[in-house]
C-alpha cells in the first residue's frame, strides 16, 4: 500500500504566493521559495506550485522561478499553470520540475494528457480536476473554477486515467479554503473508481481532516495550503499525529 503523502500547496500570482476561498478573495501568504524551504524543513513529501492565472492571462508558467525553486529544494515538485503542450512541459522539467499539472488544456485537448504521457512518461503528468457540485452532480470546472464544462468528474477522471495520467489532483471547489474538512463524498468516489494516485484538496482545516480523508477515502495524498502558509498546523506535528493515528504516512 503507498504511503500518504502530505503535500502543501502554493498558488502563485505574479510571483508572490496567495490564497482564498472557494477560488477567490486571494490575499499574499507570502514568498514562495521562503515558503517551500520552510515546508521541506517540516516534512512536507512533495510540494505543489501552481500559476493560478497563467491561464486565465494566457500566460506561461513562470519558468525562472521554477528555475530558482528547483535550487533550493530536494524533495519533488510539481508546477501547474497554463501548461498545453510538450514545448511548455519540457522547459518546465529542463528548469527542474519534477511533475507537471493540467487542466483546463487537457479538458480542452484531452489528446494532450497521452501525447505528455507518451513522450516523458505519465509519472510526470498529473490531471488536476477541480469539482464542484452542481445540482446534485459533481462537474469539471477550468480556467480557475470560472467556467463549468460537460464533463461530469468521476466520468472525466476516468478518462484521464485511459489516456495516460499517472496522477489526479482532486480539489472540491465547495471545500476549498474553508477550514471545514476535506469533501470526502467526492474524495471517495474518485479514488474507488479510478486506479491511480489521488491527491485530496480543498477544505483542510485541522489535523482530523487529514485523519479523515487517508481512513474514510483511498486518497494517497492531501494538498493544503493556507493552514501551512498562516502556521496553524506544522506539517513535522501532523505527521505525527497520523502516525499516532496508525496512519501509514511517509
Amino acid at each position: 500500500m503507498l504511503k500518504k503523502r502530505i503535500i502543501p500547496c502554493l498558488d502563485i500570482k505574479d510571483g508572490t504566493t496567495v490564497k482564498g476561498v472557494n477560488f477567490e478573495d486571494l490575499i499574499n501568504a507570502g514568498n514562495p521559495i521562503k515558503l517551500a524551504k520552510k515546508y521541506e524543513k517540516d516534512g512536507a513529501d512533495e510540494l505543489v506550485f501552481l500559476d493560478i492565472t497563467a491561464t486565465i492571462e494566457k500566460r506561461k508558467t513562470f519558468v525562472e522561478l521554477v528555475k530558482d525553486i528547483a535550487k533550493e529544494l530536494s524533495i519533488p515538485f510539481t508546477v501547474g499553470g497554463g501548461i498545453s503542450s510538450i514545448e511548455d512541459v519540457r522547459k518546465l522539467l529542463e528548469a527542474g520540475a519534477d511533475k507537471i499539472s493540467i487542466n483546463s488544456s487537457a479538458v480542452k485537448n484531452p489528446q494532450l494528457i497521452k501525447d505528455l504521457s507518451n513522450e516523458f512518461g505519465s509519472q510526470c503528468v498529473v490531471v488536476a480536476i477541480d469539482t464542484k457540485l452542481v445540482d446534485g452532480i459533481d462537474w469539471v470546472h477550468i480556467k480557475g473554477g470560472r467556467e463549468i464544462t460537460n464533463y461530469k468528474t468521476i466520468d472525466w477522471a476516468k478518462k484521464a486515467e485511459e489516456l495516460g495520467a499517472g496522477e489526479i489532483l482532486l480539489t472540491s471547489m465547495d471545500g476549498d479554503g474553508t477550514k471545514k474538512g476535506f469533501d470526502l463524498r467526492v474524495t471517495k468516489l474518485v479514488s474507488e473508481n479510478v486506479n491511480l494516485p489521488i491527491i485530496a484538496s480543498g477544505g483542510a482545516g485541522n489535523t482530523k481532516d487529514f485523519e479523515d480523508v487517508f481512513s474514510q477515502t483511498k486518497a494517497t495524498g492531501a494538498l493544503a495550503a493556507s493552514i501551512f502558509h498562516f502556521g496553524e498546523i506544522s506539517i513535522s506535528e501532523l505527521k505525527q499525529q497520523l502516525k499516532q493515528q496508525k496512519i501509514s504516512i511517509r
